[in-house]
């Protein structure tokens, strides 16, 4: 237990991260954003690691819920639940002081998204009101980028259910696109690749562990195989097969594309004085799916300028959320995107 007041939240599709400030921020909460349910009573039976390791296990009366969809609340009841249980395992549940907590959001969330995980928050116990930062922003920080100068920063965060590429200076985010396509489509669609080529059923759990261990964005030189147990599409009997990850590239890369696009469109808006900066320090990749094999190679081919992956690139939405905290009187003015920004969004 910590007996912290301020508290930096990544409420990501396919994890929780919290992290606190101080020295470059800790990370202190690191679970599957999964719980499952008594489908009888509706009343949650367990959360987290021990939640996701019942994926694919369950009978009919257990259900297991993700309460995160591209990254936004789905299911308010249950992110509230997932809040309050683990930001009392770091504060202590009977701490009569609440925490300061500052939460990240995608940068192009409506009005009604965002109020509802400020809601969820607070109603979780945070203090009012709650913070609210864009991914884009606090993955730049978290990651050590200097951000106190007027010189552009490309952002690439590649989260689960949601890609987003921004262009950021001085403490804020200037131009920002992003596309509802993540490290769970990259998942989903390995899954579908190995059911079409293989006639093989594989489970979410084994394709997620395929993706880092043998998939990749490029064609690679000595393609180790790697072998894969599931069900038999014909015969409904365990099989199992060997797959490498030159055959996952075209999959990956149909995935990666959106991305690309999203990517291209953020520097089409780019002011000029910005892309002149960007162009020398070129794009700093952060989210969990910057983890695979080859994603820098393919992307820079892909945009023409080099990319480089964060050393924290899974923690850093969650450190920079904690170290805004430290600094609210230069990050503030920027936490929310501006009224007009969020409606053009909308409107995209």
């Amino acid at each position: 237990m910590l007996f912290t007041k301020r508290l930096g939240i990544d409420l990501g599709t396919s994890r929780l991260r919290i992290a606190v400030p101080g020295r470059g921020g800790t990370i202190v909460v690191d679970e599957p954003t999964v719980v499952t349910l008594s489908s009888a009573e509706n009343a949650v039976l367990a959360a987290g690691s021990d939640a996701a390791n019942m994926v694919g296990r369950t009978p009919e009366s257990v259900t297991v819920v993700n309460p995160m969809r591209e990254g936004v609340i789905d299911d308010y009841r249950i992110v509230e639940a997932l809040l309050r249980y683990y930001m009392g395992q770091v504060i202590g549940r009977f701490n009569l002081v609440r925490p300061e907590v500052m939460i990240a959001t995608p940068a192009g969330v409506t009005n009604v998204e965002q109020r509802a995980v400020r809601d969820a928050a607070e109603q979780a116990g945070a203090r009012r009101p709650a913070h609210l930062i864009a991914n884009p922003l606090a993955a730049a920080i978290g990651a050590g980028v200097p951000m106190g100068d007027a010189r552009g920063t490309l952002i690439g965060n590649l989260g689960a259910g949601r890609s987003e590429a921004a262009v950021l200076s001085l403490y804020g985010v200037v131009v920002w696109e992003s596309a509802r396509v993540g490290g769970q489509m990259l998942t989903e669609t390995i899954a579908e690749h190995v059911k079409r080529r293989h006639s093989l059923l594989i489970g979410e759990p084994t394709a997620e562990e395929l993706k880092f261990a043998s998939g990749s964005a490029v064609p690679v030189d000595e393609p180790m195989r790697a072998e894969v147990r599931g069900r038999d599409q014909a015969t409904g009997m365990p099989r199992s097969v060997a797959i490498t990850p030159n055959e996952l590239v075209p999959s990956i890369q149909q995935v990666l594309q959106t991305f690309v696009e999203v990517t291209r469109s953020t520097l089409e808006r780019t002011p000029p004085e910005l892309t002149a900066d960007i162009i020398d320090r070129g794009m700093l990749l952060t989210g969990a799916a910057a983890r695979l094999q080859g994603i820098d190679l393919y992307l820079a081919d892909q945009i023409g300028i080099p990319v480089t992956i964060a050393d924290n690139a899974e923690d850093a939405v969650a450190l920079g959320s904690a170290e805004a905290l430290d600094n609210l009187d230069i990050v503030g003015p920027n936490l929310l995107a501006p009224e007009s920004a969020l409606a053009g969004a909308e409107a995209r």
